[in-house]
Protein backbone atom coordinates (compact mmCIF):
# COMPACT_ATOMS: atom_id res chain seq x y z
CA UNK A 1 0.00 0.00 0.00
CA UNK A 2 1.32 3.25 -0.77
CA UNK A 3 2.91 6.34 2.26
CA UNK A 4 2.54 8.81 0.05
CA UNK A 5 -0.69 11.42 -0.97
CA UNK A 6 -1.28 14.10 -3.25
CA UNK A 7 -2.81 17.14 -1.25
CA UNK A 8 -6.25 16.36 -3.12
CA UNK A 9 -5.84 13.07 -1.80
CA UNK A 10 -5.28 13.96 1.69
CA UNK A 11 -8.47 16.54 1.82
CA UNK A 12 -10.50 14.13 0.40
CA UNK A 13 -9.36 11.44 3.07
CA UNK A 14 -9.70 13.80 5.74
CA UNK A 15 -13.12 15.70 4.43
CA UNK A 16 -11.35 19.21 4.05
CA UNK A 17 -10.46 21.55 1.54
CA UNK A 18 -7.06 21.82 -0.06
CA UNK A 19 -6.99 25.14 0.74
CA UNK A 20 -7.14 24.44 4.15
CA UNK A 21 -4.07 22.03 3.74
CA UNK A 22 -2.55 24.46 1.79
CA UNK A 23 -2.93 27.88 4.73
CA UNK A 24 -1.81 24.60 6.91
CA UNK A 25 1.11 24.62 5.55
CA UNK A 26 2.27 27.84 5.50
CA UNK A 27 1.77 29.10 9.38
CA UNK A 28 3.68 25.60 10.01
CA UNK A 29 0.81 23.90 11.62
CA UNK A 30 1.26 20.53 9.13
CA UNK A 31 3.76 20.72 6.53
CA UNK A 32 3.97 18.04 3.69
CA UNK A 33 6.24 15.38 4.14
CA UNK A 34 7.30 15.60 0.60
CA UNK A 35 7.63 18.28 -2.26
CA UNK A 36 8.58 17.38 -5.67
CA UNK A 37 10.89 19.77 -6.89
CA UNK A 38 9.67 19.38 -10.57
CA UNK A 39 6.48 19.96 -10.26
CA UNK A 40 6.38 21.93 -6.49
CA UNK A 41 3.45 18.83 -5.89
CA UNK A 42 2.75 18.38 -2.27
CA UNK A 43 2.91 15.00 -0.52
CA UNK A 44 1.80 13.65 2.78
CA UNK A 45 1.79 10.60 4.36
CA UNK A 46 -0.05 8.22 6.68
CA UNK A 47 1.93 9.18 9.71
CA UNK A 48 0.55 12.37 8.94
CA UNK A 49 -2.77 11.66 9.51
CA UNK A 50 -3.07 11.24 13.25
CA UNK A 51 -1.09 14.36 13.90
CA UNK A 52 -3.98 16.03 11.29
CA UNK A 53 -6.50 14.28 13.50
CA UNK A 54 -5.20 16.05 16.72
CA UNK A 55 -5.36 19.29 14.87
CA UNK A 56 -9.18 18.71 13.83
CA UNK A 57 -10.52 17.35 17.49
CA UNK A 58 -8.86 20.44 18.82
CA UNK A 59 -10.37 22.88 16.55
CA UNK A 60 -13.89 21.03 16.96
CA UNK A 61 -13.59 21.80 20.87
CA UNK A 62 -12.88 25.50 20.12
CA UNK A 63 -8.86 25.87 20.05
CA UNK A 64 -7.65 28.45 18.29
CA UNK A 65 -4.91 27.59 15.53
CA UNK A 66 -2.01 29.08 17.33
CA UNK A 67 -2.73 27.31 20.40
CA UNK A 68 -2.72 23.73 18.59
CA UNK A 69 0.16 24.62 16.89
CA UNK A 70 1.88 25.73 20.45
CA UNK A 71 1.18 22.51 21.76
CA UNK A 72 1.94 20.35 18.94
CA UNK A 73 5.49 22.32 18.95
CA UNK A 74 5.81 21.33 22.58
CA UNK A 75 3.79 18.32 23.56
CA UNK A 76 3.45 17.79 27.01
CA UNK A 77 0.88 16.68 29.00
CA UNK A 78 0.54 19.84 31.79
CA UNK A 79 0.61 21.54 28.73
CA UNK A 80 -2.12 19.89 27.56
CA UNK A 81 -3.94 19.54 30.15
CA UNK A 82 -4.12 23.29 31.10
CA UNK A 83 -5.20 23.86 27.31
CA UNK A 84 -8.43 21.41 28.20
CA UNK A 85 -9.00 23.17 31.43
CA UNK A 86 -8.87 26.76 29.95
CA UNK A 87 -10.97 25.47 26.97
CA UNK A 88 -13.56 23.93 29.76
CA UNK A 89 -14.07 27.13 31.23
CA UNK A 90 -14.88 28.95 28.41
CA UNK A 91 -17.53 26.32 27.39
CA UNK A 92 -18.99 26.50 30.94
CA UNK A 93 -18.98 30.07 29.90
CA UNK A 94 -20.87 29.79 26.69
CA UNK A 95 -23.43 27.20 28.69
CA UNK A 96 -24.00 29.76 30.81
CA UNK A 97 -24.59 32.18 28.27
CA UNK A 98 -26.99 29.76 26.20
CA UNK A 99 -28.56 29.17 28.85
CA UNK A 100 -29.61 32.94 29.43
CA UNK A 101 -30.30 33.13 26.42
CA UNK A 102 -32.92 30.30 26.10
CA UNK A 103 -34.59 31.99 29.20
CA UNK A 104 -35.26 34.78 27.00
CA UNK A 105 -36.68 33.28 24.26
CA UNK A 106 -39.17 30.81 26.58
CA UNK A 107 -40.36 33.85 28.98
CA UNK A 108 -40.98 35.63 25.06
CA UNK A 109 -42.52 32.21 24.07
CA UNK A 110 -44.75 32.86 27.47
CA UNK A 111 -45.79 36.57 27.22
CA UNK A 112 -46.58 35.93 23.28
CA UNK A 113 -49.13 32.63 24.36
CA UNK A 114 -50.37 34.44 27.51
CA UNK A 115 -51.88 37.35 25.33
CA UNK A 116 -53.08 35.07 22.89
CA UNK A 117 -55.26 33.66 26.09
CA UNK A 118 -56.44 36.78 27.31
CA UNK A 119 -59.99 36.96 27.57
CA UNK A 120 -61.12 39.95 29.60
CA UNK A 121 -59.91 43.15 27.99
CA UNK A 122 -60.23 46.99 28.87
CA UNK A 123 -61.03 45.68 32.38
CA UNK A 124 -59.75 46.87 35.19
CA UNK A 125 -57.95 44.25 37.67
CA UNK A 126 -56.23 44.38 40.86
CA UNK A 127 -52.89 41.94 40.87
CA UNK A 128 -50.27 41.41 43.50
CA UNK A 129 -46.32 41.86 41.63
CA UNK A 130 -43.25 40.88 42.54
CA UNK A 131 -40.35 43.27 42.37
CA UNK A 132 -38.92 43.23 39.04
CA UNK A 133 -35.56 44.47 38.48
CA UNK A 134 -35.07 47.47 35.53
CA UNK A 135 -33.14 49.17 33.50
CA UNK A 136 -34.07 52.87 33.27
CA UNK A 137 -33.47 55.83 31.77
CA UNK A 138 -35.28 58.86 33.11
CA UNK A 139 -36.19 61.68 30.16
CA UNK A 140 -38.99 63.10 28.81
CA UNK A 141 -40.64 61.53 25.75
CA UNK A 142 -43.61 63.25 23.85
CA UNK A 143 -43.28 60.98 20.60
CA UNK A 144 -42.49 57.75 18.80
CA UNK A 145 -39.22 59.33 17.70
CA UNK A 146 -38.02 60.34 20.70
CA UNK A 147 -38.72 56.79 22.61
CA UNK A 148 -36.63 55.28 19.66
CA UNK A 149 -33.84 57.52 19.87
CA UNK A 150 -34.07 56.97 23.94
CA UNK A 151 -34.47 53.36 23.87
CA UNK A 152 -30.89 53.35 21.87
CA UNK A 153 -29.47 55.90 24.13
CA UNK A 154 -30.86 53.65 27.44
CA UNK A 155 -28.89 49.99 25.65
CA UNK A 156 -25.74 52.26 25.19
CA UNK A 157 -25.73 53.32 28.56
CA UNK A 158 -26.45 50.14 29.88
CA UNK A 159 -24.08 48.19 27.46
CA UNK A 160 -27.39 46.26 26.28
CA UNK A 161 -27.96 43.98 23.38
CA UNK A 162 -31.63 45.10 21.48
CA UNK A 163 -31.86 41.84 20.29
CA UNK A 164 -32.50 39.99 23.50
CA UNK A 165 -34.86 42.56 24.99
CA UNK A 166 -37.71 42.94 22.68
CA UNK A 167 -40.78 42.45 24.45
CA UNK A 168 -39.12 43.91 27.59
CA UNK A 169 -39.07 48.02 27.10
CA UNK A 170 -41.94 49.75 28.85
CA UNK A 171 -42.37 53.54 29.42
CA UNK A 172 -43.77 55.54 32.49
CA UNK A 173 -45.80 58.05 33.08
CA UNK A 174 -44.92 60.87 36.21
CA UNK A 175 -46.72 59.87 39.62
CA UNK A 176 -48.33 63.67 39.72
CA UNK A 177 -48.63 63.75 35.76
CA UNK A 178 -51.18 60.88 36.39
CA UNK A 179 -53.22 62.31 39.52
CA UNK A 180 -53.21 65.70 37.43
CA UNK A 181 -54.76 63.37 34.53
CA UNK A 182 -52.06 64.36 32.16
CA UNK A 183 -50.97 61.65 29.81
CA UNK A 184 -49.24 63.76 26.72
CA UNK A 185 -45.88 62.91 27.62
CA UNK A 186 -43.44 59.72 29.53
CA UNK A 187 -41.13 60.56 31.87
CA UNK A 188 -39.05 57.69 31.43
CA UNK A 189 -38.26 54.25 29.39
CA UNK A 190 -37.26 51.21 30.64
CA UNK A 191 -35.89 47.42 30.07
CA UNK A 192 -36.87 44.47 32.33
CA UNK A 193 -33.87 42.39 33.10
CA UNK A 194 -34.79 40.10 36.08
CA UNK A 195 -32.35 37.56 34.84
CA UNK A 196 -29.95 39.43 33.80
CA UNK A 197 -26.59 40.16 35.75
CA UNK A 198 -26.21 43.73 34.96
CA UNK A 199 -25.09 46.24 37.35
CA UNK A 200 -24.56 50.04 36.93
CA UNK A 201 -26.21 53.34 37.69
CA UNK A 202 -29.20 53.12 35.53
CA UNK A 203 -30.48 49.54 37.06
CA UNK A 204 -33.56 50.17 39.63
CA UNK A 205 -36.25 48.00 40.17
CA UNK A 206 -40.31 48.10 40.35
CA UNK A 207 -41.55 47.65 43.64
CA UNK A 208 -43.68 44.78 44.70
CA UNK A 209 -47.37 45.66 45.93
CA UNK A 210 -50.82 45.91 44.29
CA UNK A 211 -51.30 47.32 41.15
CA UNK A 212 -54.24 48.06 39.44
CA UNK A 213 -53.77 46.56 35.84
CA UNK A 214 -55.62 46.65 32.42
CA UNK A 215 -55.20 45.34 28.92
CA UNK A 216 -56.45 46.82 25.64
CA UNK A 217 -56.15 45.82 21.80
CA UNK A 218 -53.39 49.01 20.72
CA UNK A 219 -50.19 50.22 21.63
CA UNK A 220 -48.72 53.42 23.10
CA UNK A 221 -50.98 55.77 21.04
CA UNK A 222 -54.22 54.17 22.13
CA UNK A 223 -53.72 54.91 25.67
CA UNK A 224 -55.27 57.82 26.96
CA UNK A 225 -58.76 56.14 27.32
CA UNK A 226 -57.28 53.39 29.49
CA UNK A 227 -55.46 55.48 31.62
CA UNK A 228 -58.74 57.51 31.93
CA UNK A 229 -60.49 53.86 32.85
CA UNK A 230 -57.71 52.86 35.47
CA UNK A 231 -57.96 56.08 37.25
CA UNK A 232 -61.81 55.86 37.19
CA UNK A 233 -61.60 52.62 38.96
CA UNK A 234 -58.62 53.89 41.54
CA UNK A 235 -61.06 57.19 42.82
CA UNK A 236 -64.43 55.18 43.09
CA UNK A 237 -62.40 52.33 44.92
CA UNK A 238 -61.10 54.76 47.45
CA UNK A 239 -57.29 53.52 46.36
CA UNK A 240 -54.28 55.73 46.85
CA UNK A 241 -51.56 56.25 44.00
CA UNK A 242 -48.16 54.98 44.92
CA UNK A 243 -46.28 55.44 42.49
CA UNK A 244 -45.51 55.92 38.42
CA UNK A 245 -47.78 54.49 35.76
CA UNK A 246 -46.19 51.64 34.12
CA UNK A 247 -46.78 50.89 30.45
CA UNK A 248 -45.71 48.18 28.07
CA UNK A 249 -46.68 46.98 24.47
CA UNK A 250 -46.69 43.36 24.49
CA UNK A 251 -47.63 42.73 20.98
CA UNK A 252 -47.09 45.36 18.26
CA UNK A 253 -46.66 45.95 14.46
CA UNK A 254 -43.07 44.38 14.81
CA UNK A 255 -44.79 41.00 15.57
CA UNK A 256 -47.52 40.74 13.87
CA UNK A 257 -49.19 43.12 10.96
CA UNK A 258 -52.85 42.90 12.38
CA UNK A 259 -53.45 45.64 15.15
CA UNK A 260 -56.07 42.82 16.28
CA UNK A 261 -53.22 41.26 17.59
CA UNK A 262 -51.77 44.23 19.55
CA UNK A 263 -52.01 44.23 22.97
CA UNK A 264 -50.33 46.82 25.74
CA UNK A 265 -50.70 46.39 29.76
CA UNK A 266 -50.68 49.92 31.91
CA UNK A 267 -50.25 49.15 35.73
CA UNK A 268 -50.74 51.66 38.37
CA UNK A 269 -49.30 50.73 42.03
CA UNK A 270 -51.62 51.39 44.90
CA UNK A 271 -52.68 51.07 48.21
CA UNK A 272 -55.75 50.75 50.31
Amino acid sequence: MKNLFTIGEMAKLHNMTMKTLRYYDEIGLLEPIKIDESNGYRYYSTEQFEQLNTIQYLKKLGFSLKEIKRHLDHRDINGFLELLEKQKRLTEQKIKELERVNRRFQKRINDIKFTQEIIELEVVKIIEIKERKIVRLVEKIHSEPELEVSLRQLENLANLNSSIFIGGVGLTVDVNDLINRKFNKYNSIFILTEEEDIEGPLVTTFQKGTYASIYYRGDHNNSFQYYQILLDYIRKNDLQIVGDAIERTIIDHYISKSKEDYLTEIQIQVTY
